[in-house]
This record gives C-alpha cells, structure tokens and sequence, in this order.
C-alpha cells in the first residue's frame, strides 16, 4: 500500500497541461514520490514531536527511511502548509 500522504490531483493531467502550453520545452518533471504508509507513519509521528528538522535530524531520518534528505525537507515543508491551510 503506498500512498503519498497527501490529496492532489493527477500529475500526468497537469504536465500535459503545461505540455499544451508550451510551458516544458524539453524538460521532463521529476516523477512525485509515492511514501509508504510506513514512512507516512514515520514522518507524520515525527512531525506531531517537531515540526522543524534540522540538519542533522534530517539526515538521521532520511537514512532511517531510505528516502533523501531532499524529500524529507520537502516533505515537512507541504505538512507544514497542509497545517496552517487545516488552522
């Protein structure tokens, strides 16, 4: 079961979209990250702890969940907006 954590809508719609507009010119998108619900549940715990990883927190966990320092900053930052949009 692997799940992103987060609702949204289809990413092939929106690149083929932009597609239409000319708005990629040759560049392909990064494909989105699908979490399991292992690592969903990780980070969600993590974040009710902090919602700020620093850098060395960041590393730990990312080695912890196989996933890259990127993603986890990336992850804790669309939590963060999902908190104030919920607030």
């Amino acid at each position: 079961d692997e799940s992103s954590g987060y609702e949204s809508e289809s990413a092939g719609g929106e690149r083929a979209g932009a597609a239409a507009a000319g708005g990629t010119r040759g560049r392909q998108r990064r494909a989105r990250t699908a979490f399991t619900s292992e690592q969903v549940c990780r980070l969600e715990k993590t974040f009710q702890r902090q919602k700020y990883l620093g850098a060395t927190e960041r590393r730990k966990l990312a080695a912890a969940l196989q996933l890259s320092e990127i993603q986890i900053k990336t992850w804790f930052q669309n939590r963060r907006m999902k908190l104030k949009r919920q607030i």
